[in-house]
């Protein structure tokens, strides 16, 4: 594998686990930040496809 491909993993799995950290405080303190239903939903509803992905990702790298 050379570094260019190894370099945007990183960087595609860094950038899942920032979005689904950002995602899911938002869906945990938007209740008391007074955020409304939707937009937490929203919220979770993209921590949920971030971890999906991590998943996949993680499966699809145990598998090369």
């Amino acid at each position: 594998m050379n570094d260019t491909k190894k370099a945007s993993g990183v960087l595609a799995t860094t950038s899942l686990w920032l979005v689904l950290l950002v995602s899911a405080a938002a869906n945990a303190i938007g209740q008391f930040a007074g955020m409304d239903y939707t937009l937490r939903m929203i919220a979770g509803a993209v921590a949920i496809i971030c971890i999906v992905l991590l998943i996949l990702r993680a499966v699809a790298r145990r598998k090369a």
